[in-house]
C-alpha cells in the first residue's frame, strides 16, 4: 500500500506544482464530486450485463482547478490565448468502494457443482484511494461560459492517478474441498488470490459538462473510465484465458464546483 512517506512526497509534488500556477496569479475553483462506480474486474464475465450491473458501488472526492482564463491577483482575465480559454488543471483526491460477486453463466442457479458452489460463495471488495491530476480542455471559451453567454460547457479530460489499494476476498462456502475455485491454483506456484494491497499508477480519461448555477459555482456532470496498471486491485489475479486485462472502472460523477476568487 502507498506508505506515509510515499504519500508525503506525491502531496508535495502536486503542492508544488498547483503553488507554481497559483504564483502566476491564476484563480481557483474547488469542489466535491460524487457517484456511482461500475468495477471492472476478475469477478464474473465481463461481457455480461449481470456483472456490470451487480459490481456497482460509489466514489467520492475532493477536486481543485487552476482556471487560467482569470487573473485573481487583478480580478480580470487572463491575456486572450487559444489555451487559457480552453484548458483547465485538475488536481483530485478520491476514494472509491465496491462489493464484489460472480455473476453469469459458471454460478448460475442450475449448476451444481462444487466449482460453481464455490464462486457462488465468494465475495469481495474494492477499496481505492486516489490523488492525482487532469488536465480539461474545454471545445467552447470558457470566458464566454463565465459571462453567462451560455449555460453549459462540455469538456473531455485526461490525466494519471496514484492509486492506494486495499482489497477484501471471504467466502461462505463450506462444502469439501477448497474454499476457492480450483481451476484457479493450475499449480503450487500459483497465487491468484492476495489482499495484501499496494500501490499503482492509473490512467484516467473522461467526458462531462458543467452547468452555470451562478458567477461563482457551477454543477457538474463527469462520465469517467480508469485503467489500473495491476490486476490485483480487486484481490484476484488467475491465469485462466479469459483474465486477459487488468481492473479498470467507470465511475459517474456529479458534483459542485465553487470559484474561490
Amino acid at each position: 500500500m502507498l506508505n506515509s512517506k510515499q504519500l508525503a512526497k506525491l502531496i508535495i509534488i502536486i503542492l508544488t506544482a498547483q503553488t507554481s500556477f497559483a504564483q502566476l496569479g491564476f484563480s481557483h475553483e474547488i469542489g466535491v464530486i460524487t457517484g456511482p462506480v461500475a468495477f471492472k474486474s476478475d469477478y464474473g464475465l465481463r461481457s455480461e450485463f449481470e456483472t456490470n450491473a451487480g459490481n456497482t458501488g460509489f466514489g467520492i472526492g475532493i477536486v481543485h482547478y487552476i482556471n487560467f482564463a482569470y487573473q485573481a491577483s487583478c480580478n480580470c482575465y487572463t491575456t486572450d490565448n487559444y489555451f487559457n480559454d480552453h484548458f483547465k488543471l485538475r488536481t483530485e483526491i478520491s476514494y472509491n468502494k465496491t462489493k464484489l460477486k460472480h455473476f453469469g453463466e459458471f454460478v448460475d442457479p442450475a449448476k451444481t457443482s462444487l466449482s460453481a458452489q464455490r464462486l457462488r460463495g465468494q465475495e469481495g471488495e474494492a477499496n481505492n484511494f486516489d490523488i492525482g491530476m487532469q488536465i480539461e480542455y474545454f471545445p467552447l471559451s470558457i470566458r464566454s461560459f463565465q459571462a453567462f453567454a451560455y449555460k453549459l460547457a462540455p469538456f473531455v479530460s485526461f490525466g494519471a492517478h496514484y492509486v492506494s489499494f486495499n482489497p477484501k476476498v471471504s467466502s461462505t462456502y463450506t462444502g469439501p474441498g477448497n474454499t476457492y475455485y480450483t481451476p484457479w491454483f493450475v499449480n503450487q506456484n500459483s497465487k491468484p488470490i492476495d489482499v495484501s494491497g499496494g500501490s499503482t499508477w492509473s490512467v484516467v480519461s473522461s467526458i462531462g459538462a458543467r452547468y452555470k448555477l451562478s458567477t461563482s459555482s457551477d454543477l457538474m456532470i463527469d462520465l469517467r473510465g480508469q485503467y489500473y496498471f495491476n490486476d490485483l486491485i480487486d484481490g484476484l489475479d488467475h491465469d485462466l484465458v479469459y483474465n486477459k486485462n487488468n481492473d479498470w472502472l467507470v465511475w459517474l460523477n456529479f458534483g459542485y464546483i465553487y470559484y474561490l476568487d
